[in-house]
């Protein structure tokens, strides 16, 4: 028979990634939280961890597990307080790429708040890399990033395509244009976006044309950048779909680099899961 203490045992490890960090988040001894899996292996007849001198990673027999392990603490949790009578909401993880638009974020957000029986969303910022591991741990549900066309490990859906310009403040002098040459930008200062995913390319792109600026600012932070180029401190090459109120965007002439944006999904079934959030998400593909 399997005991609860093993389930939380089981959900401390994956959440803290080390046997002995999940000791002390469900304050016992390493030992006594060692034997608590290894019983519930036991009792499962699989290995539900493969262990490093690191991490811990689930095995496939884990990753079934997690998501039934999960749904019985809240309701276990949801007795403790009372609330017999009601139906746990479903907690949806959804990891969400750095450079994406706050604007569009907040309007998943909104979506699902004002739905009958919203998500409890917990959103998780992060590069790119960061959220393919955190998806393959199994520490988020599905990630909002950059689609690969190499990337087969996750169920996947595109929500859009977009390209690069330039953002300007609008006094500038080539605002209103709709494309220009790098070299148009030789006088101009640069802001950096470090997590801009075609940083390399740009760089390329402006080296070529013989324009070396000078940068006035570099962050990873989106919409600081985009405050200050509003401010007049420079200019910022940034996905289309980042524009907002208050800036002007010019095509660079010959700079044809785009990016798919879209969901991956840690599991299969979530992928017609009935999800506010989720249906927000898909809104997306037609709104950008």
């Amino acid at each position: 028979m399997i005991e609860r203490y093993q389930l939380r045992y089981f959900l401390a490890v994956v959440t803290a990634g080390n046997f002995s960090r999940a000791a002390a988040q469900v304050n016992v001894s390493q030992p006594a939280l060692s034997v608590g899996i290894a019983k519930l292996e036991a009792t499962l007849g699989s290995r539900l961890f493969r262990r490093n001198s690191q991490r811990v990673h689930l095995t496939e027999a884990g990753a079934r597990l997690l998501a039934r392990a999960r749904l019985i603490e809240r309701e276990f949790n949801s007795l403790s307080d009372g609330l017999e009578d009601q139906a746990p909401r479903a907690i949806l993880r959804l990891g969400l790429l750095s450079t994406f638009p706050t604007r569009l974020l907040a309007q998943v957000v909104q979506a699902n708040a004002a739905a009958e029986a919203p998500d409890a969303l917990e959103v998780v910022e992060g590069v790119e890399r960061d959220l393919v591991e955190r998806l393959q741990r199994r520490r988020i549900d599905l990630a909002l990033t950059l689609l690969r066309p190499n990337e087969a490990r996750f169920p996947s859906l595109e929500l859009f395509v977009e390209g690069y310009s330039l953002v300007l403040p609008p006094g500038h002098p080539l605002a209103g244009q709709a494309e220009a040459p790098g070299e148009a930008f030789a006088d101009d200062t640069m802001i950096v976006r470090r997590n801009c995913e075609v940083l390399s390319e740009t760089s390329r792109y402006f080296t070529a044309r013989g324009v070396r600026p000078r940068f006035s600012f570099r962050s990873t932070h989106d919409d600081r950048t985009f405050a200050l180029v509003r401010a007049g401190l420079g200019v910022a090459l940034a996905p289309d779909s980042c524009v907002g109120e208050g800036l002007c965007a010019i095509k660079l002439a010959g700079f044809n680099h785009q990016r798919r944006v879209g969901l991956l999904f840690a599991d299969e079934a979530l992928c017609e899961a009935a999800s506010p959030t989720l249906a927000a998400l898909r809104a997306l593909q037609d709104s950008c």
